[in-house]
């Protein structure tokens, strides 16, 4: 992604106690076809549309923001990474809430 203003922001805070192991799965899935890196706590997926950061620094916690320059695909990222996340932890029921930051 080009070095562009990433002013439309939305973070979910998510309870599961897999927060590193779901981290490292959305990274190494996306992986597959666009830019995707961990390292220790912290993913990163860059999407066309934004990116997604990821943080698993609190172990029982998994904190994902997504960001994007176009207010409108703020949606869509919300609902890839939240699809994906629910697909890879369908042992348990994952409450996923978007908060929008302005």
């Amino acid at each position: 992604m080009t070095a562009t203003t990433l002013n439309a922001t939305s973070v979910a805070r998510i309870r599961t106690e897999k927060a590193q192991g779901y981290l490292i799965q959305l990274c190494k899935h996306f992986a597959h076809k666009i830019e995707a890196t961990y390292a220790d706590n912290k993913g990163r997926i860059a999407f066309g549309a934004g990116v997604c950061e990821l943080n698993a620094e609190d172990p029982a916690v998994l904190v994902a923001q997504v960001s994007t320059p176009d207010a409108t695909q703020l949606s869509t990222l919300e609902d890839v990474i939240e699809r994906h996340l629910k697909r890879f932890a369908f042992k348990e029921e994952l409450g996923v809430q978007w908060v929008r930051e302005s």
